[in-house]
């Protein structure tokens, strides 16, 4: 029976403090006033190394046709000991060359993008 006295009033104060503690929100303790500033930061943005040029080597191109295929399968056994070919129909050397100019132009947009970021995040002592 005690128990049951005891909770009632528990269950009659707790609402009350309850209440206190939302209006209250703290206002008991004294505010400190914030000053809030604002500085730029230095960053040092490291410069990745460029690569190194690229090396291509040139291919030997030989043109084969009726007229002298004789005269260069003779040539090719010569010079590299056995006979391999490799055709090409005419507008698939003109896709491939189309496709050489895309890399071309992919390759230069990206050197441009990176001379941009360059000049940008160097300062003008690093220059």
């Amino acid at each position: 029976m005690e128990q049951n006295t005891l909770w009632k009033i528990s269950r009659k104060s707790a609402l009350p403090l309850m209440i206190l503690m939302m209006v209250s929100n703290c206002s008991l303790l004294p505010t400190k006033q914030i000053e809030v500033t604002a500085k730029p930061l230095e960053r040092t943005i490291v410069q990745p190394i460029m690569p190194r040029e690229i090396d291509l080597r040139e291919p030997m191109w030989i043109v084969v046709t009726p007229d002298n295929l004789d005269e260069q399968l003779a040539k090719i056994e010569k010079q590299e000991g056995e006979l391999v070919f490799l055709a090409m129909t005419i507008p698939d050397y003109e896709i491939m060359a189309y496709n050489m100019q895309e890399l071309k132009r992919y390759i230069n947009e990206l050197k441009e993008v990176v001379v941009y970021y360059r000049t940008v995040t160097t300062t003008k002592k690093e220059q």
